[in-house]
């Protein structure tokens, strides 16, 4: 209910003054389609091929107004010196793509995944914490992504209610000027420090690959980051969909998982796409200011054989 309320108050902000100054985390499909066409909001459609999308669905059919982005190949994430894939780009390189895309820093972004599972989601929530790294506060995510928005079908029709635009929509580039936050980003030796001091370590992925049953295809062993506490990406949203479970449900979940919802934290998974999830939850819809993300996740931690691994159960 909270939520609901939050997102509410946010819609009234926004058709009072005509933008947001300060973003809530979430929005729905009524907040959007009472926002389109209003100067100073960008909708950032990122359906990709991770979601089993590619641009061509964008081209059919997507929220008017809206940009393209692809999460894959614009250069989000890249893989650093050491070999390790999907870690955030370069600050400039960021700056870049995003003033590219015609996004300054006054602009309110409102990410729109597709919505069809937590896993489509994490892209949402990975490029909204590379905006909040960024020093970019003024970030939004559509709570059930493009799924939520043509969900309603008009019966005589057969098409989506909500209004949609074909083809593509570009704006003219703009410079966006990155206020870097390095302390939003545990390091491998932050991981190490918080196992001595007993900071709560969690475990995004799916519990197989936290039992060490199954692993990444390029995680060099099975298992997690010893005394690391799970808590699955699939727990986070209503029945593993695109929805963000309520506030007293995560605290339920969390509970369950024997995890805090306050303090220092540290979430992680294989790559920094499903901890993002859990970062979010944490830090953005249940307020831990402490809650950081451990990017290099098990593909870094698992390829540095010096560094334990626990593995609860051997499968093989």
């Amino acid at each position: 209910m909270a939520r609901i309320l939050g997102l509410f108050f946010a819609g009234i902000v926004c058709l009072v003054s005509g933008q947001v100054s300060a973003a809530q985390p979430l929005v729905d499909t009524e907040w959007v389609k009472a926002n389109l066409g209003k100067p100073g909001i960008v909708f950032l459609d990122v359906r990709d091929g991770l979601a089993k999308k590619s641009k061509d669905d964008y081209l059919k059919g997507h929220i008017p107004g809206a940009i393209y982005t692809d999460y894959l190949k614009d250069g989000w994430r890249f893989k650093d010196a050491a070999g390790t894939p999907g870690q955030l780009s370069p600050v400039d390189k960021l700056e870049k793509l995003i003033g590219g895309l015609g996004i300054d820093n006054d602009d309110h972004v409102v990410i729109i995944p597709n919505g069809g599972s937590a896993l489509e989601m994490g892209t949402g929530t990975r490029i909204y914490w590379t905006f909040k790294v960024l020093g970019h506060d003024n970030v939004s995510l559509l709570d059930g992504g493009m799924m939520d928005y043509t969900a309603t079908i008009d019966e005589k029709t057969k098409k989506p209610v909500n209004p949609l635009e074909e083809g593509e929509k570009t704006l003219a580039p703009a410079t966006f000027k990155a206020n870097f936050r390095p302390e939003m980003i545990a390091s491998k030796a932050d991981v190490i420090e918080a196992q001595k001091s007993g900071t709560t370590l969690i475990d995004n992925r799916p519990s197989d690959h936290y039992l060490g049953i199954n692993r990444h295809a390029l995680a060099k062993r099975s298992g997690t980051i010893t005394g690391a506490l799970n808590l699955p990406e699939n727990w986070i949203t209503v029945n593993g969909g695109g929805k963000f479970r309520s506030t007293s449900s995560l605290d339920k979940l969390y509970a369950a998982a024997n995890i805090g919802t306050s303090g220092k934290q540290i979430n992680f998974c294989n790559t920094g796409h499903w901890a993002s999830l859990g970062w979010f939850v944490s830090h953005e819809l249940m307020g831990n200011s402490k809650a950081v993300m451990y990017d290099g996740s098990m593909l870094e931690w698992s390829a540095d054989t010096t560094l334990p691994v626990d593995q609860k159960i051997d499968a093989q």
